[in-house]
């Protein structure tokens, strides 16, 4: 199993600490994030990282090396200027001549999903993309009112709302990337509404496992979901 991890983000809500270093190199307990997720990916069978990197890609590139000292093998594809979420992945496909369904990750995720699973998911499905997605619930912090005919019919305290969201987990068919114009900034959510339209079979796995995106910082405290 091979996977791209998109480490080339400015981690702007992170500032001031991403002025110095780059996101997935911040600590969560004593470990960079990318190297809790590395670590999560060695125990998913997964034998090659390719890091798409950006900003302070050297500091990237000297902390993990060529990924021995986790049993992995990791390169690095090395953006100019950002390309977005989904800009990298067609330069990848084609630099390193990825013919099979591979995985891509955004590099600021702690997670114990089961890839496996997922990739089963994405074949049972006959996907060329399939997205990873969890249910966020949202609490409006107001009182919520409800109108009848012109007048007040309720109100409701502080309601919870809940919506699937993607999960920045993907599994994805060398055929998708098509949809990516080469050496052109592109998102996630533009390349799948891309496939979409092109009438592409685009595919929702939900994501039931402990997961957590870091954010800000109130996301760096310890405690990292185990495999």
């Amino acid at each position: 199993m091979k996977a791209i991890v998109l480490a080339g983000g400015l981690g702007k809500r992170l500032r001031p600490l991403t002025f110095a270093i780059p996101k997935p190199l911040i600590p969560v307990g004593e470990k960079p994030i990318l190297e809790h997720l590395i670590e999560h990916l060695k125990t998913q069978e997964v034998r090659e990282v390719i890091l798409a990197v950006g900003y302070r890609a050297e500091l990237i590139e000297t902390y993990f090396g060529d990924g021995a000292r986790w049993g992995i093998r990791i390169s690095y594809h090395h953006e100019a200027s950002p390309m977005g979420t989904a800009g990298p992945l067609r330069a990848v496909r084609d630099d390193f001549d990825l013919t099979e369904p591979f995985l891509v990750m955004n590099a600021d995720i702690l997670t114990n999903v089961n890839l496996e699973r997922m990739f089963g998911y994405h074949r049972l499905q006959d996907a060329h993309l399939t997205v990873g997605w969890r249910e966020h619930a949202y609490r409006l912090p107001y009182g919520c009112l409800e109108f009848r005919e012109g007048m007040l019919s309720e109100v409701r305290e502080k309601p919870e709302f809940n919506y699937p969201t993607s999960a920045g987990i993907y599994v994805v068919s060398p055929r998708t990337l098509d949809e990516a114009r080469p050496a052109q900034a592109l998102d996630m959510p533009d390349l799948i509404n891309r496939s979409i339209r092109a009438g592409l079979r685009v595919a929702a796995y939900q994501i039931k496992e402990e997961w957590r995106a870091i954010e800000n910082l109130g996301d760096l405290e310890p405690g990292v979901p185990a495999p």
